[in-house]
């Protein structure tokens, strides 16, 4: 399965590692990027939830985002975007 993933994301967040674990499972490429580490990339995740840094955020090659995310609708999204 193949596209432009990146997960905003802390490294204490219990969600982003469930996630980060799954979409290595499932053999999905993904880049993380660290929020903490990263203002530019704070206020991404900012402007996607209504200025509420929550993570795991989830943008994909079409700019589209995804907060939270369940696997699946990680899935359906990347393969719509190669449909």
């Amino acid at each position: 399965m193949s596209g432009s993933v990146t997960m905003y994301s802390t490294p204490w967040c219990g969600y982003c590692m469930r996630l980060k674990g799954q979409m290595d499972r499932e053999g999905i490429a993904y880049e993380v990027v660290d929020i903490e580490q990263h203002p530019e990339a704070a206020e991404i995740v900012e402007r996607v939830n209504g200025g509420n840094q929550t993570v795991p955020t989830v943008v994909f090659a079409d700019g589209s985002a995804q907060t939270n995310p369940s696997i699946a609708q990680i899935k359906d999204k990347l393969e719509s975007l190669v449909a």
